[in-house]
């Protein structure tokens, strides 16, 4: 009975461990850095096939554009909307 006992406190107090390791590490780093660690995966192409080299320039590319037409369609409000 006490080896039931033993095992099950055992166990309790590994699972309380991996809790608290899972949850220090979301903790640990900031929302800001994770969030720029996606956009930086993002722009990257990390998502497409790392073997199709025209698939990830082809992404790259395509949101790299994205950026400077968001950009420049920021500018052209700003500028022709408050600079009247």
């Amino acid at each position: 009975m006490s080896e039931d006992r033993e095992a099950r406190r055992s166990r309790e107090a590994r699972e309380a461990l991996e809790r608290v390791h899972r949850d220090s590490e979301a903790v640990g780093t900031s929302s800001f850095a994770r969030a720029a660690g996606r956009a930086k995966d993002h722009l990257a192409g990390a998502d497409a096939p790392a073997h199709d080299r025209v698939e990830v320039w082809g992404r790259r590319v395509g949101r790299g554009l994205s950026i400077v037409f968001v950009m420049w369609l920021l500018w052209y409000l700003v500028s022709t909307y408050l600079t009247r």
